[in-house]
């Protein structure tokens, strides 16, 4: 009679499946936080366009109906809101104006976690000052002066000042605000070399 030859066994042993799937759970969390920080930074970048468009629309909002506009930003704990003005009296847009509904507001008052979560106004601690012998910024991150408005006037120049916005891991932004031509500049802070860096 023949010799039936044994048949080959196929698969994998169980220490071999043990193998594979440790390396892929360890692989999976390594790939984990770059991850979490690339979503968080695209979700910030997309927050500080917004801003950046609706700073703009206050500037146009100013020009196109020859009269004063502004953006107030207003903090409530750890939250912000933010709203557009149009002078309603001639004498620019005033908080007092505001709240006894003679500037008029354009729109709804928005919050940005409202469409970006996880971001808001706000600052990393630590940071360095954006200009080099510049103060830090601190911890405020509306910085328009003495108010919290965002001024415009007919020919589409404003008050110059600095928005700062960060994720919820260590994305962070500004806006600065050149006050002679009225137009935004982004910077964006790069925390490995420790410096902002301009877009």
């Amino acid at each position: 009679a023949e010799a039936v030859a044994p048949m080959a066994t196929t698969g994998y042993s169980l220490i071999e499946l043990l193998f594979v799937l440790s390396t892929a759970a360890t692989v999976s969390a390594m790939a984990v936080p770059p991850l979490v920080a690339a979503l968080d930074d695209y979700r910030t970048a997309g927050a500080v366009r917004y801003i950046s468009t609706r700073i703009q629309r206050t500037r146009m909002e100013a020009v196109t109906r020859s009269t004063s506009a502004a953006m107030q930003f207003v903090q409530a704990g750890t939250d912000h809101s933010f709203g557009i003005y149009v002078d309603g009296n001639g004498d620019g847009v005033r908080t007092p104006d505001i709240k006894n509904g003679t500037d008029r507001r354009l729109g709804a008052v928005e919050r940005l976690p409202d469409n970006y979560a996880g971001v808001d106004f706000g600052l990393l601690s630590g940071l360095p000052p954006v200009d080099p012998g510049g103060p830090p910024p601190g911890t405020d991150p509306i910085k328009l002066g003495s108010s919290n408005l965002l001024s415009y006037s007919s020919s589409g120049t404003s008050s110059p000042g600095s928005v700062y916005i960060r994720g919820r891991s260590k994305a962070q932004y500004v806006i600065r605000i050149l006050g002679d031509t009225g137009r935004t500049r982004v910077l964006k802070f790069d925390s490995h070399a420790r410096q902002w860096k301009a877009l």
